[in-house]
């Protein structure tokens, strides 16, 4: 669990990607954040629980700031599914925030006051949030009481649901990303990007981490530093490349008469799992749609 909360942080921690998530879900896709405003804040925080200290820590946070001057904390949650505690979890990161500035003020530094933003990023493609969204929604409050109680809203961003036309204004990594999780919630079915990816093996993990599909995680392990690639060549191609080398060695899988070799046979099976459709299958192994579409209902995954 815990190497998974890491891989889950390591895209987001990357200062293009975190500020080109923050400008398109808060400011419409306007560049109103650059990179270099960025710097890293530290994600722990402490707090006292029947008289002993206990951590938190968030996801991934970062300042934003100007000439040196802090202008806001910007926090980022990752959640593959919906938590109905998350408002008592953001309020407790935020508060922790705002109890540092105090802190700082008493120790005597310059006095400093800034905004906290959390948002939440919503992987879950199946169902909407569908947990509370504010403070108040986490308790049964009786109703005399209920105005006094203060409220504390939810930023959750559903990347699932995001419109085509604001997954197309991210300039980032994190574009690949919002693509898969909303092609998946239309129809189960993915078909690549052909943008090339910056931070290769970061993104693969990230996919792996949210969506429980390992052949990301493993075609990120064949990643050397430097390497530039398409989601398309990475997520499928490179997977293949290493089946094939692994097929050969175990003698396995010769393909049919027609001449068709055998790492091609493994690589329109592994789209046809993934439910790609059958032209852009075509396409890329160069073989007719005719030719897919019978290796599917050969293979029993016709769709």
């Amino acid at each position: 669990m815990a190497e998974k909360d890491v891989t889950e942080k390591k895209l987001l921690d990357y200062a293009d990607v975190f500020a080109d998530i923050v400008n398109v879900t808060l400011f419409d896709g306007q560049r109103i954040i650059e990179e270099r405003d960025l710097a890293d804040a530290l994600p722990r925080s402490v707090y006292k629980l029947d008289g002993k200290m206990h951590e938190q820590e968030r996801d991934v946070a970062k300042f934003w700031k100007k000439n040196q001057l802090r202008i806001s904390l910007i926090g980022l949650e990752n959640q593959s599914e919906a938590e109905a505690d998350m408002p008592l979890r953001v309020i407790g990161y935020d508060g922790a925030a705002y109890r540092s500035e105090l802190n700082a003020d008493k120790k005597g530094k310059p006095k400093v006051r800034y905004p906290v933003v959390t948002l939440v990023l919503y992987f879950g493609y199946q169902t909407h949030w569908n947990k509370a969204r504010s403070l108040k929604e986490c308790f049964d409050i009786p109703e005399p009481l209920e105005p006094f109680v203060n409220d504390y809203p939810l930023h959750v961003i559903e990347v699932a649901w995001l419109p085509d036309e604001t997954i197309a204004k991210f300039q980032s990594d994190f574009k690949l990303v919002a693509d898969y999780f909303s092609q998946m919630r239309k129809d189960e079915s993915y078909d690549p990007m052909p943008d090339e990816i910056q931070h290769v093996r970061e993104t693969l993990e990230l996919l792996s981490a949210l969506s429980g599909d390992d052949r990301f995680w493993e075609s990120g392990k064949g990643v050397k530093e430097g390497e530039k690639f398409t989601m398309r060549s990475v997520a499928l191609d490179k997977i293949e490349a290493r089946g094939e080398a692994r097929g050969e060695a175990r003698g396995e899988a010769r393909g049919r008469k027609e001449g068709i070799a055998a790492a091609t046979m493994k690589i329109v099976r592994k789209m046809l799992t993934m439910k790609m459709p059958y032209d852009s299958i075509a396409e890329s192994t160069e073989m007719p749609v005719e030719e897919v579409v019978r290796i599917a209902k050969e293979s029993g995954l016709a769709y």
